[in-house]
């Protein structure tokens, strides 16, 4: 399967083999960065196990995404220098902090007038987690609303646009891209809000001990939390059963939100991305347009 990742100006795309990040820069051109995928898993096998691979996947992600961000900044001209391996490891801490702030220690934490209404510890865990469900919300409708991010959520649509033309086996023309949805069942936001939901569902059974055991409890438990949500997704993205696909439907619809339709000249940055991770007989195979040259697609 193939995944990606909207970026600045442009997509990131990532196969089983190679990672690319295609970007227009100032000038119009489509510059395109391709490295390989070195995943911790080749090491160790073992974790490619269900319910392993979920949070080795997230952190992998987190850290090429750092990077596809770091390199798209650098070719739009919004940065003069690459972040170096130390400044990337200090920003991912850094959102993981914020997000464990905003998304764990402030819900858990305003729970407590919850008591009002309940002493129940399995009921205040349930409103803790609806409550955490609700500032997810509104923080991506608060940032769905920012000029710059509504961009970058156009790009998220090309992308999604792309991998749908690819997996229906079409040529990857912007044509073909353009005449399919922008909601994708393997999307990551798809993925935040199956993760919110499940961390509901076993956070609710650990009581009601102590403020600060309840954030440690909650940090510590994220792992399964991100292993349940990512075989989920798995399923979801594999399987057309009518009631996956139902229960799908929420991530689908929070996804007009986080993508917007995207216009030709971003569908073409998006295509020249994923065709930097195909192996060249499929390239070849698709229109017969595009070659790879040096981890570059140009045209013949």
């Amino acid at each position: 399967m193939v995944g990606g990742q909207a970026v600045i100006e442009g997509v990131m795309m990532r196969g089983p083999k190679l990672t690319a990040t295609a970007v227009r820069d100032p000038n119009g051109r489509i510059q395109v960065d391709v490295n390989p995928v070195h995943s911790i898993t080749e090491r160790f096998p073992i974790l490619k196990r269900p319910m392993l691979r979920g949070s080795v996947a997230l952190i992998e992600s987190l850290v090429i995404g750092m990077k596809s961000l770091s390199y798209s900044a650098q070719m739009a001209g919004d940065e003069d220098e690459k972040l170096s391996d130390r400044e990337m490891a200090g920003t991912i801490v850094f959102a993981l902090v914020l997000a464990s702030i905003l998304f764990i220690a402030i819900p858990t934490g305003a729970a407590k007038f919850f008591h009002d209404i309940t002493s129940d510890p399995f009921c205040l865990n349930l409103l803790e987690g609806f409550l955490r469900l609700a500032i997810f919300l509104l923080y991506i409708w608060g940032i769905s609303r920012m000029k710059d991010i509504r961009r970058v959520f156009q790009y998220h649509g090309a992308e999604h646009k792309t991998i749908h033309c690819y997996e229906a086996g079409l040529p990857l023309t912007v044509e073909n891209v353009q005449q399919f949805s922008r909601l994708h069942p393997r999307c990551g936001t798809n993925f935040l809000l199956i993760v919110m939901l499940v961390s509901i569902f076993v956070f609710a059974f650990l009581g009601w001990p102590s403020l600060i055991e309840r954030i440690a409890s909650r940090i510590l438990l994220l792992p399964v939390v991100a292993g349940i949500s990512y075989e989920l997704i798995r399923l979801a993205g594999r399987s057309q059963n009518a009631i996956i696909q139902t229960a799908i439907k929420p991530g689908l619809w929070l996804q007009y939100l986080t993508t917007r339709p995207p216009e030709d000249d971003m569908v073409e940055v998006a295509i020249e991305s994923l065709k930097a991770v195909l192996p060249a007989e499929e390239i070849m195979a698709g229109t017969g347009e595009y070659i790879r040259v040096e981890g570059e697609c140009c045209a013949e």
